[in-house]
């Protein structure tokens, strides 16, 4: 479904700076976020996914780009999102920082062919905490430090061969398993200089914006048709 006009008009006055800011021509890093929300559809509440696309520069300044409700992603989806961007006037991201990279690569290889696409790495960290004990978690978070703070790919994936060997490694496999699985979207932003990179594996630009967000939209409660 397209955006509702008043659910996007409480969500829009919340980054109002943001939204009607003129687009640029180069962004170095765009993160693709989704934020559930509660929207009245023909009388009954749905959870449906606000799609974000938040520019952020190494200085800590923030853009949105755009945002737009839709019920599944997927490549048609994401390559909507990057002509639009395009006819915008943005002719290029060095980095697109997403959680689920589904069709991601294609839509926008087929847009802006030089743009790396970076799974999140707070993101990936969370599915990670999935398969652990609450009273593990804090223990686990700081091992796995050691492979995102890496200087390059090379020692990254030397420290994942670490963690695996290590305890926490081998009593939650699922983890190593869900890094290798995802390494080849873990490594673009290791040619990064490290401001870059952290803003890529920290959340605080995003959830700022998410907090904005969802304050705006509890606020009307749920947000009607």
């Amino acid at each position: 479904m397209e955006a509702l006009p008043d659910l996007i008009s409480v969500i829009t006055d919340a980054v109002l700076d943001e939204v009607t800011a003129p687009l640029e021509a180069v962004y170095p890093v765009v993160f693709f976020d989704a934020l559930r929300v509660k929207i009245r559809d023909e009388g009954m509440v749905h959870n449906k996914a606000v799609h974000i696309a938040l520019e952020v520069r190494a200085d800590g300044t923030k853009e949105v780009l755009g945002l737009r409700i839709e019920q599944k992603e997927g490549a048609k989806f994401w390559l909507r999102v990057m002509n639009e961007l395009r006819h915008r006037g943005v002719e290029g991201v060095l980095l697109a920082v997403v959680d689920k990279l589904k069709g991601f690569p294609r839509a926008i290889r087929t847009v802006f062919p030089k743009t790396l696409a970076q799974i999140c790495i707070v993101h990936l960290l969370g599915h990670s905490l999935d398969f652990v004990a609450w009273k593990d978690r804090k223990s686990v978070i700081t091992a796995l430090k050691d492979i995102y703070r890496a200087v390059d790919a090379e020692t990254g994936k030397t420290a994942l061969a670490a963690f695996a060997e290590s305890p926490w490694g081998r009593k939650y496999a699922a983890i190593v398993q869900s890094w290798e699985g995802a390494w080849g979207e873990v490594i673009p932003f290791y040619v990064f200089p490290a401001d870059v990179r952290k803003l890529v594996y920290t959340a605080n630009a995003i959830e700022a914006l998410n907090a904005r967000l969802r304050r705006a939209v509890r606020a009307r409660e749920h947000s009607p048709q």
